[in-house]
């Protein structure tokens, strides 16, 4: 892989860039962000549109083990706990409108919830123990640390089928769907734990039970983060309190936006009363849009994610042969939000994609 695609991948580090950047100019410039990401990504997809083309089979080991790839993401594991507590103390310390208050925390959601959970999500589905501990450092910051339960021995098992709660269903709003995931998602995080811990002989209330320390952390965090920066300046805020969850509330609702374009009405064929078909491309939706992708460390390539789910970003492949997207997450995000403009668009690039695999079938 050429070192100027390797260097793209730094090219998420731009949005926080932006925020900081908007933060000092102040007032209609913490909008920057919004712009970048909502439009002048999607225009620059629109312009070099999609990058069909895969490693190499016989360089993929190599690629895949390059740590120049892991570098990144550890990068960012560190600079997102840094990020979170600089937005803390800048709302601390300064005087803000209160739009300066919303499109501040919005446009660090975009990077906590945006690019941060995309690294959870990719060191998370990893092997190594610090890989899978930056996971949930990234994840606590957010407030949402059973995605780790959920989504790796949950969603992976159950997508594409009416038992998965993080599987959006046809003419299902993105609206129904947030709340849905987000309640089912987190129930289904204790259940699973509470499972592992019987087969292991633990009580579900013992310091062993994953999902307590889940539930617990990103509030002792918020507290830790909220008398820090009081005891620095002297005197008791509230700001850290507000500013932790209102971003963490943004960031994983982007989450589960993006949870919702990924297998917006795919559905995978019953067996029998028990199993489903094995999980292949043409259960998830693929978008291949070259600057979307570097961004989001080639999420947006989500059909092998979820054909090979221990795969590396780096080697993801694209599939010709699964349902493809019409445009990058940044833009189906914003449709997303406008369920009939998004059932329009959608709805018959799924019933043609139904008629293609049934004829499959067939």
């Amino acid at each position: 892989m050429s070192w100027l695609r390797k260097i793209a991948f730094f090219s998420a580090f731009i949005i926080p860039a932006l925020t900081i950047i908007g933060f000092n100019l102040g007032g209609i410039f913490n909008l920057l962000p919004l712009i970048f990401v909502y439009f002048l990504i999607p225009l620059v997809d629109l312009a070099i549109g999609r990058d069909t083309n895969n490693v190499e089979k016989n360089a993929v080991s190599k690629v895949a083990n390059d740590f120049y790839y892991r570098f990144v993401t550890y990068c960012w594991t560190y600079f997102q706990l840094a990020f979170v507590i600089w937005g803390a103390w800048v709302v601390s310390t300064n005087e803000l409108t209160i739009f300066e208050w919303i499109t501040f925390i919005i446009a660090v959601s975009l990077s906590t919830g945006g690019i941060g959970i995309t690294v959870a999500h990719e060191l998370g589905h990893k092997k190594e123990a610090i890989e899978k501990f930056y996971s949930k450092v990234l994840l606590m910051t957010v407030g949402y640390m059973h995605f780790y339960i959920e989504h790796n021995k949950g969603h992976h098992v159950r997508v594409s089928t009416p038992e998965d709660p993080a599987t959006s269903r046809e003419n299902e709003s993105f609206y129904a769907f947030w709340f849905r995931s987000l309640t089912k998602g987190y129930l289904s995080a204790w259940e699973i734990e509470n499972k592992r811990l019987e087969r292991k002989g633990f009580s579900k209330f013992s310091f062993q039970n994953n999902m307590i320390w889940f539930t617990l952390l990103p509030f002792l965090f918020a507290a830790v983060l909220t008398l820090g920066i009081s005891l620095i300046l002297g005197y008791f805020v509230w700001q850290p309190l507000v500013f932790f969850f209102a971003q963490s509330f943004l960031a994983f609702s982007l989450l589960e936006a993006v949870n919702y374009i990924e297998h917006y009405g795919l559905v995978r064929r019953k067996i029998d009363e028990k199993r489903y078909e094995r999980v292949a491309p043409h259960h998830s939706w693929n978008a291949s849009q070259m600057a979307s992708n570097f961004f989001l460390f080639q999420l947006q390539r989500h059909s092998d994610h979820h054909f090979n789910a221990i795969k590396r970003y780096q080697v993801l492949d694209h599939y010709d042969e699964a349902p493809q997207l019409p445009a990058g997450y940044p833009a189906m995000v914003v449709l997303a939000h406008f369920p009939p403009l998004w059932f329009k668009v959608m709805n018959p690039r799924l019933q043609k994609w139904n008629n293609i695999k049934s004829e499959m079938v067939a």
